[in-house]
């Protein structure tokens, strides 16, 4: 895992970043039976139009993007989403890797974080047990749809990593 280098992403990365989403969102499309998830439905045009406001990370292997991640901050909240790892490189510890690097670049960015916010579905057993042992914890679940639920987690960031 020594090889793989995490860096922001570039406007001229979001349509290879594009289309691991695509490729890493089928296993989430198949648990819930819906292929019209908003990671497989995302246009190129969407994903770019995101680009001035989001910050994007990607994790490169041999030159070519292997996971991804992307962070906004609103009044204090970062709100992360679309963590992706290409399914050769799962269960190696990149997930967890992709969401530390972002935490600590957004904190860098603005010193006012005070909590990270995600959200995953119900059924997502493994991305849900990840976000626990980095530390956030379940606030909310809502109906997404008549037969999906999602589940809605937090980190707060303590006083005293926010100091600059």
């Amino acid at each position: 895992m020594t090889s793989i280098n995490i860096t922001p992403a570039s406007y001229r990365d979001l349509a290879e970043i594009l289309a691991l989403q695509k490729l890493c969102y089928q296993k989430e499309a198949d648990r819930y039976d819906d292929h019209t998830i908003p990671p497989l439905t995302q246009t190129l045009g969407e994903i770019q139009s995101e680009f001035s406001s989001t910050t994007f990370l990607k994790a490169i292997d041999g030159g070519r993007i292997i996971g991804s991640i992307k962070g906004r901050i609103d009044a204090g909240t970062c709100h992360v989403g679309r963590l992706m790892v290409h399914p050769d490189f799962r269960g190696k510890g990149l997930g967890k890797r992709l969401v530390q690097q972002l935490e600590q670049v957004m904190q860098g960015q603005d010193g006012h974080v005070t909590r990270f916010e995600l959200f995953t579905g119900e059924r997502s057993h493994d991305n849900i047990a990840l976000y626990l042992g980095l530390g956030y914890e379940i606030y909310k679940k809502e109906a997404y749809d008549a037969s999906k639920n999602i589940v809605y987690m937090e980190k707060r960031v303590a006083r005293e990593s926010r100091a600059t």
